[in-house]
């Protein structure tokens, strides 16, 4: 963003000193060096903020995508961000506990950026045995099969308070039960990694107030509940397949966008064509780990507690990833030149509160309960 300003810079003022006549080479030639200057200087700190994305710990920005070759069985799995990311970070996890566990007979073999179509392709895929393994948000969970319909509940604004009472959900009676709700679907889900708490971006201004959204043009996830949020808060919301987001938000056929500070700097780089963030961190979102119930079902029953025990080690290490990527994505992003809002949160949680009675998203009332009962305490 800053290189294009002082490229527009030189070419204004070369333009307007050729108009006062033909003495003025020297100044010209001084004001281009010196824009080219500050041009070099935000070349210098883009790449510095692409280059600290390989210093958070854990990232697998380094990691080669594919498994090693000696493996005998190889997972193929899909995500829809890059390597730079902490779904791909969660995976390396996983491949590296398996690894050890099998003595190098078992590996994952990623295949990151949509490379194998939108999450709710893949879980279709998963389902049918035609994909091993993926990573998907929540998202498309709900509309995946009648019987993984209260999911939805997950996605609810401001559910969770804190990334800790979360995990205790997650991780405990209500959490199990709906990764037991795939059972019967063809896709057996092994563990709960972490998306992180979605924030705004756009293109156009400033949010702070829920009004400020009134008119915009949002992305969101093909999901019901972040759809009639948006709605709520007075935007229209714009169901897109991750993938199309970027060339979306620059040609301007939508306004802003929706996701965790990883998605947006590490996963997908969005920060270089939405210039205004608002840290209103409306949903925490999970992340699931899935494997096709044809392949676990063909694993022996030693090999298929190497794959569950992976899952629970790498689940807490891609978690503590994504933690430290959303500390690093912010600070990088305000070093690149992102304006970053911060809101009063009890003025968005007063404005999102008609979510919670609209009849026709069919949240569970007892799984709600049950998830306030650890929230609310």
């Amino acid at each position: 963003m800053k290189k294009f300003i002082s490229l527009a810079l030189v070419a204004a003022m070369t333009a307007s000193l050729a108009a006062c006549g033909g003495s003025s080479t020297a100044t010209t030639t001084a004001a281009a060096s010196e824009a080219e200057t500050e041009s070099a200087a935000a070349e210098s700190t883009a790449a510095a903020a692409e280059t600290s994305m390989t210093m958070v710990e854990g990232s697998a920005a380094n990691e080669d995508p594919l498994g090693p070759s000696t493996a005998s069985i190889h997972f193929k799995a899909g995500i829809t961000n890059a390597m730079t990311g902490a779904y791909a970070a969660g995976l390396v996890a996983f491949r590296n506990h398996l690894e050890e566990m099998s003595d190098g007979d078992m590996t994952v073999d990623i295949y990151p950026s949509s490379a194998l179509g939108n999450e709710s392709d893949m879980l279709d895929a998963v389902s049918t045995g035609t994909q091993d393994m993926l990573v998907t948000s929540t998202g498309p969970i709900p509309a995946f099969a009648n019987a993984t319909a209260n999911w939805a509940v997950l996605d609810l604004p401001y559910l969770f308070p804190t990334a800790e009472t979360a995990y205790e959900v997650l991780d405990g009676e209500v959490g199990q039960f709906l990764l037991g709700e795939f059972d019967g679907t063809g896709v057996k889900a092994l563990a709960f990694f972490e998306n992180g708490y979605r924030c705004t971006t756009n293109s156009k201004k400033e949010i702070v107030h829920p009004d400020d959204l009134k008119g915009m043009k949002i992305r969101t996830m093909e999901n019901k509940v972040h759809m009639a949020t948006y709605t709520v808060l007075g935007a229209t919301p714009t169901a897109m397949a991750m993938g199309e987001v970027f060339s979306a938000l620059q040609q301007g056929t939508i306004d802003g966008q929706e996701n965790p500070f990883s998605i947006i700097y590490y996963g997908n780089k969005l920060h270089e064509v939405q210039p205004y963030m608002t840290e209103n961190n409306i949903f925490y979102s999970p992340a699931v780990l899935c494997i096709s119930q044809d392949v676990f079902d063909g694993l022996t029953e030693e090999q298929q507690g190497w794959v569950i025990e992976s899952a629970k080690l790498a689940k807490d290490e891609q978690r503590a990833v994504e933690q430290r990527m959303a500390v690093q994505a912010r600070k990088d992003m305000e070093a690149y030149g992102i304006i970053i809002s911060d809101i009063d949160q009890d003025e968005w949680i007063e404005a999102t509160k008609p979510v919670y009675d609209d009849g026709s998203l069919g949240i569970d009332a007892d799984l709600l309960a049950k998830i306030q009962a650890v929230t609310n305490k």
